[in-house]
C-alpha cells in the first residue's frame, strides 16, 4: 500500500490539538492499514521518526435528516507519537489572531 493511501487526512479537533503539545498527532487512516504501515507512511511523508502508533476503530453514529434515517461511516483513527526532537508542522498558518 502506498504511503499516500495509508494516511487519508489529519483529524482536526480540540482533543487532537491538545495531543499535539505532547508530540502526538492524530490521523484518519485506511481501514486495512496496520501499525507498521502507518508508522512507515508518517515517516515517509513528513520526514520524522515515529516512536509509537495507537489505532482505534471509530464506530458509526445514527444520523437523521428529515424523514430519512441512516448512519455515518465507520473509520479508523491512528494516534502517532513521535520521538523527542521531531515535529510535524501540520497547521502552521492556522493560528488565530
Amino acid at each position: 500500500m502506498d504511503a499516500r493511501t495509508v494516511i487519508i487526512e489529519p483529524v482536526v479537533s480540540e482533543k487532537s490539538y491538545a495531543l499535539m503539545s505532547a508530540n502526538k498527532y492524530t490521523f484518519r487512516v485506511h481501514d486495512d492499514a496496520h501499525k507498521v504501515q502507518i508508522a512507515q507512511a508518517v515517516e515517509e511523508i513528513f520526514n520524522v521518526e515515529v516512536a509509537k502508533v495507537r489505532t482505534s476503530s471509530v464506530k458509526s453514529k445514527p444520523k437523521r435528516r428529515g424523514g430519512f434515517q441512516g448512519r455515518t461511516r465507520d473509520w479508523k483513527k491512528a494516534i502517532v507519537e513521535l520521538k523527542p526532537g521531531n515535529r510535524i508542522e501540520l497547521f502552521e498558518g492556522a493560528a488565530t489572531e
